[in-house]
């Protein structure tokens, strides 16, 4: 999978809390900015989910925390897929300090590709599944 960036932004003073850290509800945040930008380079663009009628759904996410990031701390996330299934996808995000680069956060997340209008599960097209395989991850490396 490519290796660019999914995510860079920086952290905001109003975005920590009482104890001086980021507040978890922005690491989510940046999370989902990460989610965007693989999915368009997956096919999954703003205009293929508008024109299509499709969407996509989290159905799981496991964050774990490993280090915090303070305000004016800037932030990376490398994200890479895991896994594409029929209507289904598996992807991981890695949040560092771009400055340190040291892992901050990471984020398994599991998306279901959804039919808006029927309120259900859809499978992916061909030309996105086939994109997708080109940016599954190898099994073990982790990310640089």
């Amino acid at each position: 999978m490519e290796n660019e960036a999914t995510y860079r932004g920086t952290v905001y003073p109003w975005q920590c809390d009482h104890v001086g850290h980021m507040n978890i509800m922005w690491y989510v945040g940046k999370f989902d900015e990460a989610n965007w930008n693989l999915f368009a380079r997956l096919g999954l663009t703003p205009t293929y989910l508008r024109e299509s009628g499709r969407g996509m759904a989290a159905v799981q996410q496991n964050i774990a925390y490993k280090r915090e990031l303070l305000a004016g701390d800037i932030v990376e996330v490398k994200s890479r897929l895991l896994e594409i299934r029929d209507r289904s996808i598996r992807l991981l995000h890695e949040m560092r300090n771009a400055e340190t680069g040291e892992i901050a956060a990471t984020c398994e997340i599991t998306g279901v590709h959804m039919d808006r209008q029927a309120r259900k599960s859809a499978s992916f097209e061909v030309k996105i599944r086939d994109a997708a395989a080109k940016h599954l991850a190898p099994s073990a490396p982790a990310m640089a």
